[in-house]
């Protein structure tokens, strides 16, 4: 892990692209993985931290809240089309853009309108608030890679494996081996954007073999490791279902 941008906020709706590098957005009980081409969207107030894994270059909109109502109102990783791309690239050399300027408030609105139609990614690591459950996600992010079944994990953890596993449900909304394969794969992620290869990001991150891991990641995101960081336009896919 390279740079990492300590705990701070902003006043304003913040949506962060990756132009370069994979970054790791901690915030709110969760994380968010940002590969390259993607953004994450921090709404205003949310207090995060961003860590870099190999060389990273981000671009950052700031927006009245509000102002992409379309949008939720919690963190989440989303795709950037070639287009809305190149309006970010476009407005940050420009700097602050003013309604004022009626060439200016033509390009605010052709990005609201483009924020409109972007996806989320389903690259979100919910974190559970429960001691117990707390301990054995502590564990498996520390050693993304550890073989132990949640039997034996939760020895550690004052609890027997199914008040673990109905922890995970009711704060996570998924179970812990769901939950386990997206920090194994968000581990990976981070292993490509450092500059591992796929074999090697597969192996780190606890998958028996690189093929398993294609497979997880194609099944998650649509497509390989490999086109998904050529490819800003691969994985697009449906918008993903948030708890409520």
């Amino acid at each position: 892990m390279g740079h990492r941008i300590p705990l701070h906020f902003h006043i304003r709706d913040q949506l962060v692209y990756a132009s370069r590098g994979v970054m790791t957005v901690s915030a709110n009980h969760g994380a968010w993985v940002v590969p390259v081409h993607r953004a994450v969207w921090i709404t205003a107030k949310s207090a995060h931290t961003i860590a870099m894994s190999g060389n990273v270059s981000m671009r950052t909109l700031y927006l009245r809240p509000g102002l992409a109502d379309s949008l939720p109102r919690e963190c989440c990783v989303v795709n950037v089309s070639p287009l809305l791309k190149e309006l970010i690239l476009h407005a940050c050399r420009i700097g602050s853009l003013r309604r004022a300027l009626a060439w200016q408030s033509h390009l605010i609105d052709v990005i609201i309108d483009q924020l409109q139609t972007i996806k989320a990614a389903p690259l979100q690591l919910s974190l559970p608030e429960d001691p117990r459950a707390v301990r054995i996600a502590n564990a498996v992010l520390a050693n993304p890679s550890d073989p132990r079944r949640l039997g034996q994990l939760a020895r550690t953890s004052g609890a027997s494996g199914r008040t673990i596993e109905r922890l995970f449900v009711v704060e996570t909304g998924t179970t812990f081996g769901k939950w386990r394969q997206q920090v194994r794969l968000m581990e990976a992620m981070r292993l490509l954007g450092g500059g591992a290869n796929v074999t090697e990001a597969a192996f780190e991150a606890g998958y028996c073999s690189s093929s398993a891991f294609i497979a997880a990641f194609r099944k998650m995101l649509g497509s390989s490791p490999t086109q998904y960081f050529r490819d800003p336009a691969a994985g697009y896919g449906p918008r993903i279902q948030r708890r409520r």
